[in-house]
């Protein structure tokens, strides 16, 4: 075994030992420079964000290829010693055995997870049929179990992301994905205590993972009182990164100012950090 092998192998047991007992925080690094600052700033595991990604390469989420995906997931699983989930949207497959390959050239990357999204891209049915979903997400399973199954699968039910907020049907989906071999559970877009507590009763002893994507009243205490293990941001730190550099152009733009550089962090400190 090469010392890279060891290292992944040692990052997914980390990373799966991290879901045993607890909550913890998985934020959403876009590129090198965010994953080893959260790093430094001492988070336990990173989660890469298609959005983040995206927006920072100057294109709309969900545009990036297969094999851009997996290039960015290379590098970010290299960045920092943490282990990375990786966000792999719908499995980039038209078919369950597409998708079963795709999830094998993934686990090449030195991941420690991935998830599965039901979101179907069409406007007018925006959800997979379940039928659909679970033949994918078990080939997913299929994939990382014929790699050593040291890789966690994630099962997204994107119900109130994708705008058809029906709890019943989300459950049942979760129930499915559970049933197909996933490790985690997520439903983006839940955000009541009502909502959170339905989805771990669901899912029953396979953790639950929360997006936080912006102000909410509960605090980290509250949401793992409410037996989620743990939280994602999605692209919300690359949104707040997108809104400094918005505040800071948008008065030179308007009114020839520069006031907005005024929160600008010191160049010595960036440096410091990143030697």
């Amino acid at each position: 075994m090469s010392l890279s092998d060891a290292d992944t192998r040692r990052k997914r047991a980390t990373f799966r030992q991290l879901h045993a007992e607890g909550c913890f925080v998985l934020p959403n690094p876009w590129d090198v420079g965010s994953a080893r600052y959260l790093h430094r700033q001492g988070f336990l595991a990173l989660a890469t964000t298609s959005a983040g990604c995206a927006w920072s390469e100057g294109r709309p989420d969900g545009a990036a290829s297969l094999q851009a995906t997996l290039e960015h997931l290379r590098l970010m699983a290299a960045a920092t010693p943490l282990p990375l989930n990786a966000d792999f949207g719908d499995g980039f497959g038209a078919s369950p055995p597409q998708v079963a390959e795709a999830v094998a050239a993934a686990i090449d990357t030195g991941i420690a997870a991935l998830s599965i999204e039901d979101a179907s891209g069409v406007a007018d049915a925006p959800l997979r049929p379940i039928d659909d979903a679970v033949a994918r997400l078990r080939a997913a399973r299929a994939a990382i179990d014929q790699a050593g199954g040291e890789v966690l699968l994630v099962g997204r039910a994107e119900n109130f992301f994708v705008g058809v907020p029906d709890l019943h049907d989300t459950l049942r989906r979760l129930r499915a994905y559970d049933e197909a071999g996933a490790d985690v559970l997520y439903a983006p877009g839940i955000s009541t205590p009502e909502q959170i507590r339905a989805v771990v009763a669901a899912a029953g002893s396979t953790p639950v993972n929360l997006l936080v994507g912006g102000p909410t009243p509960l605090n980290l205490q509250d949401i793992a009182a409410l037996g989620v293990r743990r939280v994602s941001l999605g692209g919300a730190l690359a949104r707040a990164a997108w809104a400094g550099l918005m505040q800071a152009t948008r008065p030179i733009v308007q009114d020839g100012r520069f006031d907005g550089l005024q929160q600008a962090a010191p160049g010595a400190t960036l440096n410091a950090l990143f030697q």
